[in-house]
């Protein structure tokens, strides 16, 4: 590899790094893959694939898990209905919300809803957002007899 691509290379990192780090942020505000990739000064194309490389998944995606890492907690505290939850963590759609949680939570937030107060009843909050992240289904462990 010459000086110049690992000089790239690194820069790149560096951006795909603030990409994240402003997912992480702001991920309640209306973001895009076009908006992202403009504040990086990439094209979306490079910025998709480039932080699919360095992550594992794509930027929407790894947006959707941060919304939802979110979801699972304000659900858990069961104050807000799922309706309120959706649009408190940026989704704009109740039945894309649904959708996305579902497959990555393993069921509906109104379940999981009703579900989460026993099963994180008397844990730190900070233990109960580690037991309960969200896993998609490409991470989860497989199950049954081998």
């Amino acid at each position: 590899m010459s000086a110049l691509t690992a000089a790239q290379r690194l820069s790149d990192l560096a951006r795909l790094r603030r990409v994240r780090d402003r997912i992480d942020r702001e991920y309640q505000q209306p973001l895009d893959v076009e908006a992202l990739a403009r504040g990086a000064n990439m094209s979306a194309g490079h910025l998709s694939r480039q932080f699919r490389l360095a992550y594992g998944e794509s930027p929407y995606s790894y947006l959707m898990t941060r919304r939802i890492e979110r979801a699972m907690a304000l659900l858990r505290r069961g104050d807000l209905s799922v309706t309120d939850v959706c649009f408190t963590v940026g989704c704009s759609s109740l039945g894309t919300f649904s959708t996305r949680f579902t497959e990555l939570v393993g069921m509906p937030p109104s379940v999981y809803r009703r579900q989460a107060a026993d099963g994180v009843a008397g844990l730190p909050s900070c233990v109960a957002k580690q037991v309960t992240r969200p896993v998609r289904k490409r991470e989860a462990p497989a199950t049954g007899p081998s």
